[in-house]
């Protein structure tokens, strides 16, 4: 505990902790402040963004950067899978499917495009475990075949019991899919996994890495905090969007997606500055591959249960086009197992395409 003290005493990002408290409070005795609610859940989530980037690195320098990278990406997605329950419950699907084709495009593209452009800028080039991103990549390949099926025939069903059916049995097959990636590498073939790098070298400055009961306790606290935070910032975002200028298609594709994974960015962003971008890349491919492998269709199966009727998988064309896109494109930058800052350049492009297209003309819902 006192290394967290210390750390949040010499750390000035972390001062911004005050908000959180704060923010509830508002949260409380002004709830119809949606401007002020927005600006302040976002001050908010970037100090527990990180703390919680640093206690993912502690426990990565114990556990390895493959279980690190996946527990980021797993404690990071409890964020999207907390705000998307709340929307299922209350029957908004399309703000849920939104979230999750959201979250996907934004971590297989900006996330990883982000990771080598700042990591090529102090690099000039960094090497990571092509097979680990291969099977990352070829998941969420995966994944995104199986959105498309269910949009690609829903024009010949006429009453949607049948896309209904389609959803449930895409759904298992996903999750037993994510089921099989996770016991491939962590198990069975798991020495194909290892980091490219080898043996992790610190910086004089770097801190000392937090014993793993600290980190694993911070990481749970923090990630609870992110996901009552960001409550309240979709709550808000909407009204505070009109403000802005900002439209519904990019709130909810763009905005949301990356305030929501603010604080698994934090990590990768931090693991490409110090040469780790087996980290990186393990978080931005895990957590889009864990999204559409077992968030989606989990809340698929949940709202047989807690949503006023079945939710299926069916999403608006843009958003599986974009999605298959962004799946396409992280299978063809990571094959090399090499990179540079202007691959990061690219990806971001790519990524820069879809924000101004949803932000000047946003897709039709349906």
């Amino acid at each position: 505990m006192k290394q967290l003290l210390r750390e949040i005493r010499r750390n000035p990002l972390l001062w911004l902790l005050v908000f959180v408290p704060a923010l509830f409070v508002v949260e409380k005795t002004a709830s119809h402040a949606h401007t002020l609610l927005f600006m302040m859940s976002i001050l908010a989530i970037v100090p527990l963004a990180a703390l919680l980037s640093h206690a993912t690195e502690s426990v990565a320098s114990k556990l390895g950067d493959s279980v690190g990278g996946l527990l980021n990406a797993t404690l990071g997605n409890l964020t999207e899978l907390v705000i998307a329950l709340a929307a299922l419950r209350s029957g908004q699907y399309m703000l849920v499917k939104a979230s999750v084709a959201g979250a996907i495009v934004s971590n297989a593209l900006f996330m990883l495009g982000m990771s080598f452009l700042l990591g090529g800028l102090k690099h000039h080039t960094q090497d990571f475990n092509r097979m680990s991103a291969r099977l990352q990549a070829g998941l969420l390949f995966l994944a995104t075949i199986a959105l498309l099926v269910p949009s690609a025939v829903s024009e010949a069903d006429a009453t949607g019991t049948f896309t209904r059916k389609l959803s449930v049995a895409l759904s298992v097959l996903l999750i037993i899919a994510y089921a099989l990636g996770l016991l491939f590498s962590l198990k069975t073939h798991r020495e194909f996994f290892g980091s490219a790098g080898g043996e992790v070298h610190h910086d004089a400055h770097d801190e000392a890495p937090w014993p793993i009961g600290l980190a694993l306790i911070t990481l749970g606290v923090v990630t609870v905090l992110v996901a009552l935070v960001s409550e309240v910032f979709v709550e808000s975002v909407q009204q505070a969007a009109e403000t802005f200028g900002m439209t519904p298609a990019f709130v909810g594709f763009i905005v949301v997606a990356l305030v929501g994974a603010a604080a698994e960015m934090a990590s990768a962003f931090a693991a490409a500055r110090k040469d780790r971008l087996d980290l990186s890349v393990g978080i931005a491919l895990g957590s889009a591959a864990q999204i559409a492998l077992f968030v989606a269709p989990v809340l698929v199966l949940l709202s047989f249960v807690l949503g006023p009727s079945p939710m299926d998988l069916k999403f608006w064309p843009g958003a599986v086009v974009m999605m298959l896109i962004a799946a396409i494109t992280a299978a063809l930058v990571t094959s090399s197992g090499r990179s540079a800052w202007f691959v990061g350049v690219l990806v971001l492009m790519v990524y820069s395409v879809f924000a101004m297209t949803l932000y000047l003309l946003p897709p039709r819902a349906g």
